[in-house]
């Protein structure tokens, strides 16, 4: 039996390796990440912390670290295979430690549970060192829009 395509699943597997600086995300594309791996249940973003990213003691900024986390799992979920726009209802993060002008993070996250109108999604930001700078979870509900109807 031949498994159902997945566009979005297709078009980010060409985008291994790229910045990622053309997605429907202004956001994200501000952080201009360089996606490293996905799947339908994972995916992996490195970015490099910039001046503009920290806060006066120039140290990455929470609300960018945040932003990290949402635009990722956002990525992910949108190839998680819903027809449907799912968007963000919550993100729960703990910062843990400081990351420092310079640094190369990595941004990975995974679907924990997928259902008919909620997914639930859990993240990590890790130094290249391997010692975690943040955690999060985050919760998506299905809305009425079809993908498709945005040009998706």
């Amino acid at each position: 039996m031949d498994q159902p395509t997945n566009p979005g699943l297709e078009f980010f597997k060409t985008q291994i390796g790229k910045k990622l600086d053309k997605t429907p995300s202004a956001a994200g594309n501000w952080l201009s990440g360089t996606l490293l791996e996905i799947d339908l249940h994972h995916i992996k973003v490195s970015y490099i912390v910039r001046p503009e990213m920290c806060n006066p003691g120039k140290i990455l900024h929470g609300g960018i670290a945040s932003l990290m986390l949402d635009d990722v799992i956002g990525m992910g979920n949108f190839v998680a295979g819903s027809e449907y726009l799912m968007t963000s209802i919550n993100l729960n993060v703990d910062f843990l430690s400081a990351a420092q002008i310079g640094d190369k993070l990595e941004v990975t996250a995974k679907l924990i549970r997928s259902g008919s109108n909620l997914n639930h999604w859990e993240a990590i930001i890790r130094k290249e060192s391997g010692k975690f700078v943040a955690k999060a979870s985050s919760n998506l509900i299905k809305t009425h829009v079809k993908l498709r109807e945005l040009g998706f």
